[in-house]
């Protein structure tokens, strides 16, 4: 028998950027959020107003790190940080700066949130705003 695996709904991707938009919002922060599924696929995408047009791509780059990765991209960051700078040569992955957030389920990353735009750390707490509203 095949195992299953849960996966983001179009449904869930727009509570993600909904939840992620009101938390932006909230806190006056011009973001560019990406949501993707689980092979880093893009899925949906808000740009704030006044968010820098590069911060669209860097969204989008820090999503699908965190999803092929299966962990926050705060995690190459601090690699390459503490020196292993090798690790820029990594195959197909580039958005290694924090604030990419994957989303786990019953064990499975079925995917993740990137946000560009404004501090690190605010991207991450902005991509845990979003994932919050489905889990």
């Amino acid at each position: 028998m095949l195992a299953t695996k849960p996966f983001l709904t179009q449904a869930d991707v727009q509570k993600i950027l909904n939840a992620a938009d009101q938390h932006a919002a909230k806190n006056n922060l011009a973001v560019t959020i990406a949501v993707c599924d689980d092979g880093g696929h893009m899925l949906g995408l808000i740009r704030r107003d006044g968010c820098a047009p590069v911060s669209s791509y860097i969204a989008q780059e820090k999503a699908r790190t965190a999803a092929m990765g299966k962990r926050e991209t705060r995690v190459y960051e601090e690699i390459i940080n503490n020196g292993r700078t090798s690790f820029l040569s990594a195959p197909h992955i580039s958005g290694m700066l924090e604030g990419g957030v994957n989303i786990e389920v019953n064990g499975f990353t079925i995917g993740a949130v990137g946000v560009s735009g404004v501090k690190s750390t605010e991207d991450a707490e902005t991509a845990k705003a979003g994932i919050a509203a489905i889990l």
